[in-house]
């Protein structure tokens, strides 16, 4: 953002002096935005666009950027949200398409609130040692960093989100009943959205070439074309962030047989609602 402001500023002829005196602000304020020491405000970007005229796609552009480095600052002064957070909101910061393969949990961008209270305290092992009595606050910030993360993907423009559950996610008593019959409900409900689609993967699937998914995964595309491919692969202690091309294929192809496998999304939330449906009997 920083340098982008920098570069339309040079482009116009306009001294730091000169477009602070324009939009009535101090020169200080125009050097710390161009030298990325404040996050930057839409509205004061639209006004700098505006008053250098800028137009069209670049408009658009540079928008754009602006409120993704905005809403990346969130996350990485966000220290309650956990460690491993941080970086699959980086991820999703910007991506116009996600894929996730998730076998273990209900996917972050689904959870409710309760759900992931109900994890936070089950995970044990996942915690430093000697943190337990920092599980309440933990747990806080991690629901809030989660919520955050579920707002930016509901944002406008914000990516479209696929995910296959593994069944196994569904049958697994991961919380008490009516909080993993609420969590089902929720699944449900948010795949009715417009840029959300849910499918489960059966057990009993017969997945191509008999392939085996060791891990959960998620796959990222961005509007850049010189942008890789990204994919994020969750492991029990730490995550792994993959760019180059031959590490990224086998996934990009194990989630085509994955996808092959799944259920019809209407199936899937069926399933899901009648799994919902016996918990509450």
């Amino acid at each position: 953002m920083a340098t982008e402001l920098h570069k339309l500023r040079s482009e116009a002829g306009l001294t730091h002096e000169q477009l602070a005196k324009k939009l009535g602000v101090s020169r200080a304020q125009i050097s710390r935005l161009e030298n990325g020491h404040v996050p930057p405000d839409q509205d004061d970007i639209i006004k700098i666009l505006d008053v250098l005229g800028v137009e069209g796609e670049e408009w658009t552009k540079i928008l754009t950027i602006a409120r993704e480095a905005a809403e990346r600052g969130w996350w990485e002064s966000n220290k309650a949200m956990g460690t491993r957070q941080p970086l699959f909101a980086n991820l999703e910061a910007g991506a116009t398409e996600i894929c996730e393969y998730q076998q273990t949990y209900f996917p972050g961008l689904l959870q409710t609130p309760e759900f992931t209270r109900v994890r936070v305290a089950a995970d044990w092992f996942q915690r430093p040692t000697g943190a337990a009595a920092q599980t309440t606050m933990n747990a806080e910030g991690i629901v809030k960093g989660r919520t955050s993360r579920q707002r930016m993907l509901a944002r406008p423009g914000g990516p479209t989100y696929e995910v296959i559950v593994d069944e196994v996610v569904l049958r697994r008593r991961l919380a008490p009943p009516p909080v993993l019959r609420a969590q089902l409900l929720h699944v449900v409900d948010k795949a009715q959205e417009e840029k959300i689609t849910v499918r489960v993967l059966p057990v009993e699937a017969d997945i191509e070439g008999y392939a085996f998914v060791p891990s959960t995964f998620s796959i990222y595309r961005y509007a850049d074309p010189g942008d890789p491919v990204v994919v994020g692969v969750e492991a029990v202690t730490s995550d792994v962030v993959l760019t180059d091309s031959e590490d990224v294929t086998p996934y990009l192809q194990m989630y085509d047989r994955l996808r092959a496998a799944a259920l019809p999304e209407s199936d899937s939330l069926h399933l899901i609602t009648q799994t919902a449906n016996r918990l509450a009997e």
